[in-house]
This record gives structure tokens, sequence and C-alpha cells, in this order.
């Protein structure tokens, strides 16, 4: 790209900031750097946005995205909105590249806008969206466009080889982008004292930290059973989740069902300041993921942020998180089905704080040298040229 003038780019996708997620956050960052007003994001209309727009950089563009249950398919609104909206764009832009947040429904009209103005098609991939449609029209369509993309933006080695094995994409076609961490924000040393006092945690006990969308593949249920056996080790343990989602009363429920209903706490969302100092708080971070019917989990940006700031991680074993974790090093990978592995992964960090402070300063080292927003940038930059 020539620095002196400005390219014209198009991101279409569902999910953007300030919709809370890890890949609302990655996007974000991306276009930031990516460019300025000459940057379009076409994406959903969610509470907060005019706020938060209203002082971005790029030019994003709103719309009401909702799938009709009565429609064949559902979301067969969401493609008509996006797609006359790109196309609009796209008549008043000369866009050198078009970008798709994901194959479905996102990557079939990045591709179709793309062909018609002769611009290059690319198409981020994650992982979990890759298995989960099993092999009727929609896994069909999802092939067509990951297929016919010029480049594919993967986020880890699992996504890359799904993408070869399952849906039948060229390799030369597949771009390794890792997800990135702004380790200025995802820092130790941050104030967390507060914090732990707000959930009465005193001097001596422990803190696990998990952060994510409260779903069954997260493995958090797993980590709840892992508490009475953590107490019964003679650990005193306490466990606080950020995020929301279909599994709030299940975990609740389950807590109590097992006589650890004080250890646990649900925080829900937490404000975007707070989350850096979240991490800080905690002892180690633990996300014992595992696939659930196909449902996996693509990378797990979370192990990152937590790592940037000093802490361990125990992640799953199940999906990408091979890229994110690097067993031994910067954390743990056990087996997210079986508790008495999860159990056993948390009391190993637990009981040896020197080895666990170990894991989070290599983790930290590696974040900050690896996994950089800028490095990500200009990979992007250079397959847009």
């Amino acid at each position: 790209m020539n620095p002196t003038k400005p390219t014209s780019l198009l991101m279409i996708t569902e999910l953007f900031l300030p919709t809370k997620g890890g890949t609302a956050v990655s996007f974000d960052d991306d276009f930031r750097r990516l460019g300025g007003r000459e940057v379009h994001i076409v994406t959903a209309d969610v509470p907060g946005a005019a706020e938060f727009d209203r002082t971005h950089p790029n030019s994003v563009h709103r719309l009401r995205l909702k799938r009709s249950p009565w429609l064949r398919p559902e979301s067969l609104v969401i493609y008509s909105k996006l797609l006359f909206k790109a196309f609009v764009l796209a008549l008043r832009h000369r866009f050198r590249a078009v970008f798709a947040g994901r194959a479905l429904p996102e990557g079939i009209v990045a591709w179709a806008v793309g062909r018609l103005i002769g611009a290059k098609v690319l198409i981020y991939a994650h992982g979990e969206e890759l298995t989960g449609w099993g092999r009727g029209n929609k896994f069909k369509a999802m092939c067509f466009a990951l297929r016919h993309a010029d480049h594919i933006l993967a986020n880890s080695d699992f996504t890359r080889d799904t993408l070869i094995t399952l849906i039948g994409v060229r390799a030369d076609r597949i771009v390794m982008t890792y997800p990135t961490v702004d380790v200025e924000r995802y820092r130790p040393g941050l104030p967390f004292e507060d914090l732990r006092r707000g959930l009465g945690l005193g001097d001596g006990q422990h803190l696990i930290l998990s952060v994510g969308r409260l779903q069954r593949r997260k493995g958090f249920d797993q980590v709840v059973r892992a508490l009475p056996g953590l107490v019964g080790r003679g650990l005193d343990v306490h466990y606080a989740i950020v995020g929301i989602g279909e599994d709030r009363d299940y975990l609740s429920n389950l807590a109590k069902e097992l006589g650890v209903s004080e250890r646990l706490h649900l925080l829900g969302h937490v404000e975007m300041a707070d989350l850096p100092r979240w991490y800080n708080a905690c002892d180690l971070f633990a996300m014992p993921n595992r696939d659930i019917n196909g449902d996996t989990e693509g990378f797990g940006l979370v192990y990152m942020e937590a790592n940037a700031c000093g802490k361990p991680v125990v992640a799953g074993r199940a999906g990408g998180t091979g890229s994110a974790v690097e067993d031994g090093r910067n954390g743990l990978r056990v087996d997210g089905e079986k508790v008495e592995a999860v159990e056993a992964g948390i009391a190993h960090l637990l009981q040896n704080p020197a080895e666990a402070e170990r894991m989070g300063r290599y983790g930290r080292e590696r974040t900050a040298s690896r996994f950089t927003s800028d490095q990500r940038a200009e990979l992007i930059r250079r397959l847009i040229d």
C-alpha cells in the first residue's frame, strides 16, 4: 500500500465493538490500525453503538440485524441488508479489498461484492464456526465462501488444519493471523486490592478467574466441580467468572449442589477498564475448554490477556488452544472432560507458586514479542498489496 495515499477498505461483520468478546476486540484493533475514515465497517446496531462510533477513526455503518425464525434461511434478512449496504458503499468508494468477519453470513456477501468490483476478498476464520454446521446447505455455503476467497485469515494451527482437511481450502490461500493483545493495557502491576475486597477475600485466599461467555464448551462448570476437591487439598479457593450467557443459572445451581456457592462469584459484565485489573487480582486463569458436538474453542484470546498480565493459565486440550498455550511453559493444558484433571492442574499451580510465577513471566514475554497488533496489521497490509 502506498502510505501517502489512503486505501479504501470494506469490512463486513456482524460482530464489532461495543459487542463483548475477543473477536469484536480483534476486529476493532485491526481496522483502527489499517486506516482512518477511508476504512468502512458494516456491522450490527447494538446498545451503546452510537456513543462508541462517535469517536471511532473508521467510518462505521450500523444496521438492525435480526434473524427471522419463519424464514429459510433464518438469516435471509441479514444477508439482504448486508448485501444492499455493501453494494451502495462499493458504488461510492473504490475498495481495494473486502473483508468478512466470518464465512456465514458475511463471507458470501463479501465474495459477491468483491467479485463485482474486482477487489480482493479476505475472510476471517476462527475455528469454532467451521465444525458446527453439520453437512447440509449451510455447510456447503460456508465451504463455497471459504474456497473462493483470495485469502483466509486463520487464528490458530487448529483452524488452519480444519480449513484444509474439512473445508477443502487450498493451503496457499491460508494466512496465519494469530489474535493479539494490547500489552500496554493488559500488564502486571495494576491495582486490584479493591476487587478482592469486594469479594470478601483476605490474605492467603486464592482466586481463580475465568472470562468468557457462560457456555458449556468453555469448561467453567468443570472448575466449579473441582472446587470441593481443591478445598479438600487444603486450598482456600474462590472462583470468579466475568461474562454473561445461557449457563448462568446452571453454574449457580451446580455450585449450590456441591456446597460451594459462597466460593463462586458470577460477575457478569465488568467495565472494560477493570478487566485487566481482574486478571491482576487472580492467582491463575482457567478455561478448561472441551469439544461438545463440534462446538469447540478456536484459539482463546483470554489466555493471552491473562498471560500479558503475568498470570499462568489452565486450558483444555480441545480445539485450537495449543496455539495460545504451550503446555508447561505459559500454562497447563489438561483434559477438560475430566474434573480430576482440571482439579490437578489448578492445584499444581496453586501449590507451586514459583513455577506459576515462571509461567506467567514467560507468558508475558511471549505475548509481548510474538502476538502484537502492529505485526498482525502489517501482515494484513501485505496481503492487500
